[in-house]
């Protein structure tokens, strides 16, 4: 069994001021696992490829819908077509409230949708589930 602090977690997200507000969060509620940071769906891939950095198993990702170059849908499309990733846990915050996103991303089995216009209010919440997540979820070794 992996310790909690195991877990590396993946902010994919091309909106500088959202990854400081989720790191900052992070730190308040000492949640001090390693982040990594991308803009985009293909740096995201190219991290989890060891491209460039190279993130280990076990991690969580938090992805946005809406980037440049390849969103949070296209990304997910790859990654759950890829064996090594496939099971990856994804948690999507992002600014798109349409239907039609939610049915998308919930179609790769993510985790949890949270919009971003809810997320201030509700930043709390969620890093309940985050940290019971870390504490009670048993990840293979």
């Amino acid at each position: 069994m992996k310790n909690s602090n195991d877990v590396n977690f993946l902010l994919v997200d091309d909106d500088d001021v959202d990854i400081i507000g989720i790191k900052r969060a992070f730190k308040k509620r000492n949640i001090n696992n390693t982040v990594f940071r991308a803009k985009d769906g293909i740096e995201a891939l190219d991290i989890l490829e060891g491209s460039s950095t190279k993130i280990h198993k076990p991690y969580m990702i938090i992805l946005d819908i809406n980037m440049p170059r390849m969103n949070g849908i296209e990304f997910m499309k790859q990654l759950r077509n890829n064996p090594k990733h496939k099971d990856a846990i994804v948690f999507v915050l992002t600014t798109s409230q349409y239907d039609e996103d939610k049915v998308n991303a919930y179609s790769f089995n993510i985790a949890g949708y949270i919009t971003k216009s809810s997320f201030g209010e509700n930043t709390d919440k969620f890093l309940d589930i985050i940290e019971s997540y870390l504490k009670i979820v048993d990840f293979p070794s």
